[in-house]
């Protein structure tokens, strides 16, 4: 997650390949079983990109500014 990383946002990485739990919870939370999967606070963004990634963590910075 090289664009977290640059920015120093702390996440925890979790191997849905080798652990079956986290697969099946990845799709619960995505309702899709592609990876990656980000889940922040119940917003949760699946299958995507690095725009796709900085337009959702502008929306959970604006949610937090808000709070």
């Amino acid at each position: 997650m090289r664009w977290l990383d640059a920015r120093g946002i702390e996440y925890e990485a979790i191997d849905v390949i080798s652990d079956e739990a986290a697969f099946d919870e990845m799709i619960r939370l995505s309702n899709q079983d592609l990876a990656p999967v980000i889940e922040v606070d119940g917003d949760v963004l699946a299958d995507f990109g690095p725009d796709q990634l900085a337009v959702f963590w502008q929306k959970i910075e604006r949610k937090h500014a808000r709070a």
